[in-house]
């Protein structure tokens, strides 16, 4: 397993993982995966003594992440690091006209998954950024973000990390029983959504 007793595991990323979270309590986990992990995994080991922390930012792209990593994982010294980053690089390119390269992209993951394992002793969880589209021009964003769906592929394969494969299993829920049931914009996951989220990775992590 690779959550041990006592140890100490980290959500980082954008609006999927922050999903509300208060930012006066740094305990709270928000209304999404995290919380639905954490609790999953604690109803199951209650003895383990695993903390789980939040620490998603809405808005966030992988420029962002990198600003704030000293302060929000390397200093917390987590020993699990679960990533979801990428979906607002796309988004950007399609809302504000302001696009980040998947070469800057990967750049910039590269250096944060390089900084974590020179700083850390911790197992890295790299969770795919996804799109199921409901509306018709977000069939454009694919070609956006599929390449950098395979740069995070790369990278896990590269670091060691585990993958969530978290596009595949949304892609594959929504045609079974459409988009919206589990991304009402295509990005943001319902509660359904965060639940599937959730089962995929206990599957792959614990």
């Amino acid at each position: 397993m690779t959550i041990t007793p006592d140890s100490r595991v980290l959500f980082i990323g954008d609006s999927i993982t922050d999903c509300g979270r208060d930012r006066d309590n740094d305990r709270d986990l928000g209304r999404g995966y995290p919380l639905l992990i954490a609790g999953q995994f604690t109803a199951d080991h209650p003895n383990d003594g695993v903390e789980f922390l939040n620490r998603g930012n809405s808005g966030n792209r992988v420029p962002d992440l990198l600003a704030r990593w000293e302060d929000d994982c390397l200093k917390l010294e987590p020993d699990v690091v679960s990533i979801m980053i990428g979906i607002n690089d796309t988004w950007r390119r399609f809302d504000k006209n302001d696009p980040t390269s998947t070469a800057d992209y990967e750049r910039d993951y590269r250096e944060i998954l390089r900084r974590t394992q020179e700083s850390l002793a911790a197992q890295l969880v790299l969770i795919e950024p996804y799109l199921i589209p409901v509306r018709a021009d977000q069939h454009e964003w694919r070609a956006d973000l599929d390449p950098r769906i395979g740069v995070v592929r790369r990278l896990a394969a590269e670091f060691g990390a585990l993958l969530v494969a978290a596009d595949g299993a949304m892609a594959s829920a929504a045609a079974a029983s459409g988009p919206e049931i589990w991304c009402a914009d295509g990005v943001h996951a319902t509660p359904a959504g965060h639940t599937l989220l959730a089962r995929e990775w206990l599957a792959t992590v614990a």
